[in-house]
């Protein structure tokens, strides 16, 4: 299917990873898609793993918590291809922070706020007058169920981060609805993302992973693939009467 022919899409957070299945997924749909990500070698690697050519999929290193590289970004994607359709704020998560309150400090909180909210908002930022200018665009935010629930693996700075990209994602939606750019947000619970979760998940003992998964109706853990699907639905047409909502992508976890 060719469900984002010919649109140009920014992924956040992308050298692996959530962001990198999300970018394989918007490219296979016809887009294309600058990946960004803190680590430069694994972004260009990731690009270039998607398109070797480098005519629709390319790397570049970007920080979203800097206003003057995300600008950069932005500038990248319309030198090559002209416009900015599309942008998913994928870049966050714990980052190797604390989840025991007593343990967290303030470098800890001020970094995963950065990244996950403030980086959220400088994207949006940039992006917005871009999308406005084209009279249209979409943008999706990387939340997740701990933003309107609790966590698993995190602690109250990843809650607190999740819960303020839902939040701006509502308060976007409403301002620029009228200037044809949605603004949605997806929320998706304990995933096996990469090596981070990988290692905590597989840290807990056999009966606490029966016990989250228990809690799970579908009876097992999400993949990056099922979520990468929604952020595609949210991007194309299928979506169009869609703007200002969180998606819960968990299983039916939130039942319970």
């Amino acid at each position: 299917m060719n469900r984002l022919l010919n649109r140009n899409a920014i992924v956040t957070g992308a050298a692996q990873g959530m962001g990198l299945a999300i970018a394989k997924a918007l490219y296979q749909e016809g887009a294309r898609v600058l990946l960004t990500d803190v680590n430069e070698k694994g972004v260009l690697a990731a690009a270039r793993g998607i398109d070797p050519s480098g005519a629709r999929a390319a790397g570049k290193r970007g920080d979203v918590a800097k206003p003057e590289e995300v600008q950069a970004l932005v500038k990248e994607v319309k030198t090559r291809w002209g416009t900015v359709d599309i942008l998913v704020n994928n870049a966050g998560g714990a980052l190797h922070t604390p989840h025991v309150l007593k343990e967290i400090r303030e470098q800890d909180w001020n970094l995963v706020i950065d990244v996950n909210l403030k980086g959220t908002f400088l994207c949006c930022q940039a992006v917005i007058p871009e999308m406005a200018k084209q009279g249209k665009g979409v943008i999706v935010n990387m939340s997740a169920l701990a933003g309107h629930w609790r966590a698993s693996l995190a602690g109250i700075q990843y809650v607190a981060a999740k819960a303020g990209v839902e939040g701006l994602t509502r308060q976007l939606a409403y301002d620029w609805g009228k200037a044809g750019i949605r603004i949605n947000a997806i929320a998706p619970t304990v995933t096996l993302t990469g090596d981070r979760i990988q290692g905590l998940w597989e840290a807990k003992s056999e009966e606490e992973k029966k016990k989250v998964v228990s809690a799970i109706p579908l009876g097992r853990l999400g993949t990056m693939e099922e979520v990468a699907s929604v952020v595609v639905f949210l991007a194309s047409d299928e979506s169009s009467f869609i703007t200002g909502i969180t998606i819960d992508v968990n299983g039916g976890r939130y039942l319970r």
